[in-house]
């Protein structure tokens, strides 16, 4: 599949990113976006854009979605499936519940599609340099088939086996980002309130036990106050965060850290947030900081 076309729909933080890296490999990538101005930066970067999900499928050998929404998810497969074209291979890269995939799986499977469940680990700015991990489930037959597509916009592919498998890590995976996010601010604040430089402290706890990616990745954000542009929304990631919990509630498995950073990620979004990266736990912790003691 190394000349094929690939089409990409969802052309929002991720999706843009894992265009731009297609491109660089010699993909040719055909678009769609509800957003005009999206579909224009993928223009202006090479693709193709389509005013229509059917477009891309028609257009294109392999489709991969990265949508923000469950409906956005059943609305796109539903529009590929009128497309007309049998043996298409979609990979569903968004994080979202696994009945909703399924249901987007049998929606396709009926039109003689596959459809892989492969979410990625990795923030908006990562995606940029290809620094992703994917989590790929559904058909082997269908991974093999498209594993150069994941190649040319990742670091690292996974194949987890029955479909759902590369929901259910990826669940694991951001439970991990959401604490070690929170814990990084954390660390950041409390080296600036002991008069240390949080520039210094980011490069030097990254060298230290307590280093994450999420320290390294989102730690100078922190430290310059700086939480725009954002690489994961926090509007976006309370809906990441929800779907987490539902997951580890219906499995009765304890999440006690992951509760314990709920409310911060909540009060960022109270403080005007919404549409500023995840980094921006920083600032309301900042803000705690600045609170007169409690009376006794």
């Amino acid at each position: 599949m190394a000349a094929s076309h690939v089409g990409m729909i969802g052309l929002g933080i991720m999706g843009s990113a894992m265009a731009a890296s297609l491109m660089r490999a010699g993909f040719e990538v055909d678009g769609y976006d509800v957003l005009p101005a999206a579909a224009r930066r993928l223009e202006r970067g090479g693709g193709a854009a389509h005013s229509s999900v059917v477009g891309v499928a028609r257009a294109a050998r392999c489709l991969i979605t990265s949508l923000p929404s469950g409906r956005s998810l059943l609305l796109a497969c539903s529009a590929i499936a009128r497309a007309g074209r049998r043996n298409l291979v979609v990979v569903e890269t968004s994080t979202l519940p696994l009945d909703v995939k399924e249901r987007a799986r049998r929606i396709l499977a009926r039109a003689g599609i596959a459809l892989l469940d492969c979410p990625l680990s990795g923030t908006g700015a990562q995606a940029k340099t290809g620094d992703l991990a994917v989590y790929a489930s559904g058909s082997a037959a269908a991974y093999r088939r498209i594993l150069p597509v994941l190649e040319a916009f990742s670091r690292a592919q996974y194949y987890l086996g029955a479909f759902g498998n590369g929901s259910k890590m990826k669940f694991a995976a951001n439970l991990l980002v959401a604490i070690h996010n929170a814990s990084a601010a954390e660390a950041i604040v409390l080296a600036r309130r002991a008069g240390l430089s949080a520039r210094k402290a980011v490069a030097i706890l990254g060298d230290g036990a307590g280093a994450s990616r999420m320290l390294q990745v989102r730690g100078p954000m922190m430290a310059r106050r700086r939480y725009t542009p954002a690489t994961m929304k926090n509007e976006v990631w309370q809906k990441d965060m929800k779907i987490i919990a539902a997951f580890a509630r219906a499995l009765r498995s304890p999440t006690p850290l992951f509760d314990a950073s709920k409310p911060v990620y909540r009060e960022a979004l109270r403080r005007g947030f919404a549409k500023a990266d995840t980094a921006a736990v920083a600032a309301v912790l900042e803000r705690r900081a600045l609170r007169p003691p409690a009376r006794r």
